[in-house]
């Protein structure tokens, strides 16, 4: 069982890890282990795997069974893992949550698929995930509609929220986003609706932002995992111009990262810079960098090498 079962208070960063492959594109495990020892390294508050951004939908059944099992043996219980299982199927995302949480995990990442195009349907669509999975399984809202099509409102979610003990937070990453974040945390307050907690996407891109606005930390894969740790400490502590000082300095890496169907691979190769894997390899369909492409990230990377030497 789950020695950090996640919680309604979780804040923090719980970082969202790649999928490390082979130049041939298999999976590497020995990547995986050098990986998340790099994550723990810098401070991460848990691990998300199997995400969107993790290539989950590249993965056949199998490797998903055999890249969690594995990440859970390294974690070692150190910190809460949560683990993506979206899955249009009902009985495949039920069959990779328990499998999940037999094995250890904190809770699962469930985002709504294209087909669910009203409140109603996203209500029913998640009521039957969560009576599926049943109390035990501590359940984390997706809202992502720029990749997933579907959207929710904020009624609808606080609804949600009033309905299923195991909803216990949001990953928030609608863009323009920071509106339906304040209407979350101002109707709970208004509506005496239990407090869930809120970790936000998109790279990191708004990340002080969010904070301002009431989220608890981060949930994204920024291949500096250090600077989310140093904003969401600075905001907990009221050093509010330093942790902005310094996401100010991250900020054209951060830019550059969140490019839809290309920045996946500027992560890669990035986390494979750092030595935290082996290959930066994107599995088949995916974006690679060219010769110029590297010559751009040389020349971020140098520029965020100057001003973080000037802080």
């Amino acid at each position: 069982m789950a020695s950090h079962k996640l919680s309604e208070a979780a804040a923090g960063v719980y970082i969202i890890s790649a999928t490390p492959f082979t130049e041939d594109g298999a999976l590497d495990l020995t990547s995986a282990d050098s990986l998340i020892d790099f994550y723990l390294e810098k401070g991460v508050t848990g691990i998300t795997i199997l995400g969107m951004m993790g290539e989950a939908p590249k993965l056949t059944a199998e490797e998903s069974e055999s890249f969690m099992a594995r990440v859970v043996r390294r974690v070692d219980g150190r910190v809460p893992i949560v683990v993506g299982v979206s899955n249009p199927g009902l009985d495949n995302l039920a069959a990779l949550a328990n499998s999940a949480m037999d094995q250890g995990a904190a809770g699962v990442m469930v985002a709504p698929f294209a087909g669910l195009k009203t409140d109603e349907a996203v209500f029913n669509y998640f009521s039957n995930v969560a009576g599926r999975l049943g109390p035990d399984v501590p359940l984390v809202y997706q809202d992502y509609p720029f990749s997933t099509g579907a959207s929710i409102s904020v009624p609808c979610f606080l609804r949600l929220v009033k309905s299923l003990p195991s909803l216990v937070m949001l990953k928030h990453e609608e863009w323009p986003g920071l509106g339906k974040l304040t209407a979350i945390r101002t109707r709970s307050e208004e509506e005496d609706v239990r407090r869930v907690s809120i970790l936000c996407g998109n790279g990191g891109l708004y990340l002080p932002q969010e904070l301002g606005r009431g989220a608890d930390g981060a949930m994204t894969g920024f291949a500096f995992p250090e600077l989310l740790v140093e904003v969401c400490k600075g905001f907990k502590d009221g050093d509010v111009d330093r942790a902005e000082d310094l996401f100010d300095a991250y900020l054209p890496v951060v830019r550059h990262e969140q490019q839809p169907g290309y920045g996946l691979a500027v992560r890669k190769e990035i986390l494979r810079r750092r030595g935290a894997i082996k290959s930066a390899k994107a599995r088949d369909p995916g974006p690679s960098l060219t010769a110029r492409d590297h010559e751009d990230l040389d020349h971020l990377l140098a520029r965020l090498e100057s001003r973080l030497a000037s802080l």
